[in-house]
């Protein structure tokens, strides 16, 4: 529902009241009302942040009984968020409860695919369904806020946090933004007892850092920014989410949790957002180091003024706020307001009726981990799941052969869930050995053998996996990222498989048997050597707890892979920042010659993807007819119907994401070469055929100008129907200026 029809559903009858609380605090509880703090009562996350965070206890205590706290995050837990809240309601003096915050990223206690990977399946329901099952489990724990979805367009594969993110479409990660939006609040108001608040982050072009370095400035045009960046925290904010997290990194020399522009002007007075913004842990501290800021003092100033409303874990808006109010450097006002948003959005979450919602153990033992839940993540798991390649059609394997399951990540159980993952049960951790021994016909003709470290190489390692491989009928390699490699702060210069690992691959394929590669990872990767030219290559990111069995279901062939790329694999770790719809240059480089002198590429590869956005193979054999189209003009008040057919020619089942890409011939600014305009999911049974018809419209055919508006030009464009970002033959249609 409408954001503005969310608010007057549930806080109409507690306007008065909050007015009412505002004129009784002092300045210092508006402060206080303002100031988050790590959860001291049931802290649990470890190395996700810089700073301890476990706190005092007696000391937040204190703080919470002199209304200088208004919320609290990361910790979890029924019965203590009884005892915390308690506090507040009956020993602070105007008994505001407090709001409960978590990173519920991909899972509370039930692990699901981390967001990238889940990205894979482009499936906005089954998005919105783990979000929904987080958000059961969360708010039964006593958090009333979680800190996703995170909506960072990503196109560097150095940065480390691509794996909390839907890759690099803009396309789709407006839709997936607004699923989980939608799956994190659920659709019966936020005062239903299974309701979370979603948060979007970061705002705004923080996974546009120069060089792929976490933390790192960004510099871009006002049409890159509007274009590209702030379409999925508007896609989130339509979908009815009130909280925005700001970013880290400066924006065009202006610190993000220091801009108005951003925080104020587009977001509020352009979008109309009415729910409240929370710094990054401690980003308006660092407004000092980024030299925007003099001290704690002034960057308390600046970044209130800019339209952070929360302050995380710095504490500076408790310590500065009622001083820069009596030196009017803060005026009261935009105080009452910010503390007003807090207080809206604790009424809509239902805070005011029942300060104790989320606190009933039974109900929290009832709905965390159940079986509904796991049997969601080994689904969304296999539909994570992308084949690269299948030579031969080597898979799926026979569950009587003889299979030899080598490489650091063959029986481990510690880099399934991938990163942010905080209060997963570990008893529940399914490896890919476990996985397989239970698909396979005799779980004994399965030998393991890990063979290397992720990133170190293990005493006699390589000479284990080859006694391991020697009487297999073939060879599963599990190789790739371990999840440390990946998230927040894990920047890579080379987004390759570690040495160790490739010297293994080196050894297996001198084995000469059939060879798989199972790929764990958490961004694109550059395949080199034999994981390149081995015969079979599938990705399986981190699939969260169940990942053995969700594998083991496509590897078998239980289940057909549907899974495509939302992240182009490059040739070359040099190739980045590098995105599919990258645009034509004046001077376009052919893709089919190997070498080609003053044209737009590097002298070692072409401006292409080894495996480009959308790719992705099933077991089926797909074939695409020619692009039909009921006309080739398209007016400018009307749509236009265009439609292929694909026919499955293989021996197995076949899901199909058939992709329409446009391009603008001629702008008023140079436009990419291809973009993604929708896509549909069909399923084709051997020897079937199936037309996927779309129905295009003018709006679908715009840009940002220069002016910073959205305008649609009249001209030539072409069109695909294609099986991924590199494939299919393009059509023409003329979209036709109005009379």
């Amino acid at each position: 529902m409408p954001v503005s029809a969310e608010i007057s559903r549930t806080v109409q009858r507690h306007r008065q009241r909050i007015e009412d609380l505002i004129a009784a605090m002092t300045v210092e509880e508006k402060a206080g009302q303002l100031n988050l703090l790590a959860d001291p009562f049931r802290w649990m996350p470890t190395a996700v942040n810089p700073l301890d965070g476990t706190g005092d206890p007696a000391r937040v205590t204190a703080l919470i009984r002199e209304g200088k706290v208004g919320s609290l995050f990361n910790g979890i837990g029924a019965e203590a968020g009884r005892r915390i809240q308690k506090v507040a309601m009956e020993e602070s003096r105007l008994k505001i409860p407090l709001l409960f915050a978590a990173d519920v990223i991909h899972g509370l206690s039930t692990i699901f695919p981390v967001p990238l990977a889940e990205a894979a399946a482009f499936d906005t329901d089954l998005a919105r369904r783990t979000a929904r099952a987080a958000a059961v489990e969360t708010a039964a724990s006593a958090v009333h806020q979680t800190y996703a979805p995170m909506v960072d367009v990503a196109r560097d594969q150095r940065w480390g946090r691509n794996v909390e993110g839907a890759g690099e479409d803009v396309l789709l990660n407006n839709l997936l933004a607004a699923a989980r939006v939608r799956g994190f609040q659920g659709d019966k108001g936020l005062d239903d007892r299974d309701a979370v608040l979603a948060t979007a982050k970061h705002m705004a072009a923080y996974s546009a850092a120069i060089g792929g370095v976490e933390y790192n400035t960004t510099d871009m045009s006002e049409q890159t920014l509007r274009g590209v960046f702030l379409p999925p925290f508007k896609a989130s904010v339509d979908a009815g989410a009130l909280s925005i997290m700001s970013a880290f990194n400066d924006v065009n020399g202006v610190p993000a949790s220091g801009s108005r522009k951003l925080l104020t002007d587009i977001l509020r007075g352009e979008w109309g957002f009415e729910g409240f913004v929370v710094s990054d842990y401690t980003s308006e501290q660092e407004l000092i180091a980024h030299g925007f800021a003099e001290d704690g003092r002034d960057a308390a100033r600046l970044a209130f003024n800019a339209g952070v409303d929360v302050s995380m874990v710095s504490g500076l808006y408790l310590e500065h706020l009622p001083s820069l109010v009596a030196s009017g450097e803060v005026s009261m006002a935009r105080l009452d307001e910010a503390v007003r948003r807090l207080l809206t959005t604790k009424a809509a979450l239902g805070l005011f009726d029942d300060p104790y919602r989320g606190t009933d153990v039974a109900r929290e033992k009832a709905v965390v981990g159940s079986r509904d839940h796991i049997a969601l993540s080994r689904e969304a798991g296999r539909k994570s799941i992308v084949l690269l390649k299948n030579d031969n059609n080597l898979l799926p394997l026979n569950k009587s052969q003889k299979i030899a399951l080598i490489g650091p990540f063959a029986d481990d159980v510690e880099n399934v869930w991938g990163p942010w993952t905080i209060w997963g049960a570990p008893e529940r951790r399914v490896s890919l050995e476990a996985g397989f021994r239970a698909a396979m016909d005799d779980p004994q003709r399965l030998t393991v053998a890990r063979g290397s470290g992720v990133e170190t190489p293990m005493d006699g390692g390589i000479e284990e996996a080859i006694r391991a491989a020697e009487g297999a009928e073939v060879i599963v390699l599990a190789i790739g990222e371990s999840q440390k490699m990946s998230g927040e702060a894990q920047s890579r210069t080379e987004i390759v498989v570690p040495a160790p690992q490739m010297a293994l691959v080196d050894a297996m394929a001198a084995l000469n048997k059939p060879m798989v590669i199972l790929l764990r990872n958490g961004r694109a990767l550059a395949l080199e050597g034999n994981v390149k030219n081995a015969p079979a290559v599938v990705v399986t990111w981190f699939l969260g707890e169940q990942m053995g069995n969700a594998v083991a279901d496509v590897i078998f062939g239980a289940h057909g892979p549907s899974g495509r790329l939302p992240v182009s694999f490059p040739h070359k770790s040099g190739q980045q920042p590098y995105s599919y719809d990258h645009k034509n240059t004046g001077r376009p480089a052919n893709p089919a010659l190997e070498v080609e002198e003053y044209k737009a590429r590097y002298r070692e590869t072409t401006n292409t993807a080894l495996y480009p956005f959308g790719y992705g193979l099933s077991y089926g054999a797909v074939t695409y007819g020619p692009v039909q189209m009921a006309s080739d003009q398209l007016p400018w008040n009307g749509t236009l119907e265009v439609a292929v057919t694909v026919t499955n020619e293989g021996p197995h089942p076949a899901e199909e994401l058939v992709q329409l890409y446009i391009h603008d011939r001629v702008a008023s600014l140079t436009q990419p070469g291809r973009l993604l305009k929708d896509f549909k999911r069909v399923s084709l049974r051997p020897g079937q055929s199936e037309t996927v018809r779309f129905t295009l419209n003018p709006r679908q055919l715009g840009f940002i100008g220069e002016d910073g508006a959205y305008r649609i030009e009249p001209g030539l464009f072409d069109l695909w129907l294609a099986p991924h970002a590199q494939g299919g033959s393009a059509a023409q249609f003329r979209l036709v200026g109005p009379a």
